[in-house]
């Protein structure tokens, strides 16, 4: 008989509410606690999307015995301390992108997890994807030849305001963190770890980064062009160029969508989106859930070396661009 396991969220903001919907479509999942710093935000969403318990306070939360599992939706900048409050109540966590405010941050989270033998992942959505997950097939499968260069773009129009997270350094404001993380999670899934990180940013009246344009080169010759921004509009779409083809993730290309495939001679194939239900939250919440059946405190698809390397890229880009976090980046640059 399949377990049904309560899920808890923490934060109660915008990304909550599509994952909460999204976990509505689970058939063993149990709607179980909200927590905000603001009770009243979290009575509201637990009355919302039918939650059985609200809580004012993260504590409150991690000490229920009912909760099995959290999701941590809170900004950047507290996702370390909030993992490390569940981790050692030993409840098992699924922490938002990006995983944390850098490298060290996020091997602390590995290493709390080891300890108290809970699990832990990074609640990177795309990897789940049915679409994202077919590219890969295909890429791998060298159909198209070997990959040879890609092309992954994220980027909106978010008019500055200096009272927003997006512009707030103190919350790990910037695209990088936030949207560009994207691109950079594509380039290393299919390419690998870079050799050597090529950056160029434009900042906002805050000090947050508004823009970046980055390049990757490997050693074997292999390059990727990524850029994300909060000040312009972008195709928002993934380009994967091989020797005998290219395949493109198309627009909004990290979700549930279409793949275009072209080989050399001219031949045009699409290969429509299977996705039917919910924003696409679900198939991560479901991978955390097939885990903890397994009696797993990692994911062997989201991978810990995976984020490690993630925050390991991240942390390049930002040095190379000058982006600098100052709460959380004494151990990174001194």
């Amino acid at each position: 008989m399949t377990k049904t396991y309560n899920w808890a969220i923490i934060g109660c903001g915008h990304i909550a509410t599509k994952f909460a919907s999204d976990l509505k479509l689970l058939p063993n999942v149990k709607l179980y606690a909200a927590a905000s710093r603001d009770l009243n935000r979290a009575q509201n969403f637990a009355k919302e999307y039918g939650f059985d318990v609200a809580y004012g306070s993260y504590e409150e939360l991690v000490n229920d015995p009912k909760v099995d599992a959290v999701y941590i939706a809170t900004p950047h900048s507290f996702h370390r301390d909030h993992a490390l409050l569940c981790l050692n109540h030993k409840k098992a966590v699924l922490c938002e992108k990006a995983f944390a405010m850098n490298k060290n941050e996020a091997e602390e989270m590995v290493e709390c997890a080891k300890e108290n033998n809970t699990f832990l992942m990074e609640a990177f959505w795309t990897m789940f994807q049915p679409s994202f997950q077919k590219a890969m097939k295909i890429i791998e499968s060298g159909k198209l030849g070997k990959l040879k260069i890609l092309r992954s773009d994220f980027a909106f129009n978010a008019p500055f305001n200096e009272d927003k997270r997006l512009y707030n350094t103190k919350l790990g404001g910037g695209s990088l963190l936030d949207i560009g993380i994207y691109p950079v999670f594509a380039a290393l899934t299919s390419l690998g770890v870079p050799e050597i990180i090529k950056t160029f940013a434009n900042f906002s009246p805050t000090g947050s980064e508004e823009s970046i344009n980055i390049i990757f080169k490997y050693k074997n010759g292999d390059m990727a062009n990524l850029t994300s921004s909060f000040a312009a509009h972008s195709p928002i779409q993934t380009e994967y160029f091989c020797e005998k083809g290219h395949l493109t993730l198309n627009p909004r290309w990290f979700t549930p969508t279409d793949i275009t495939i072209w080989k050399e001679g001219g031949e045009v194939t699409k290969i429509n989106s299977v996705h039917k239900e919910g924003s696409g939250y679900h198939y991560e919440a479901a991978h955390v859930m097939e885990c903890l059946d397994a009696g797993k405190i990692e994911s062997d698809k989201m991978t810990w070396q995976l984020s490690l390397d993630m925050m390991g890229i991240l942390d390049r880009i930002r040095i190379d661009a000058g982006i600098f976090f100052p709460d959380h980046d004494k151990k990174l640059f001194f």
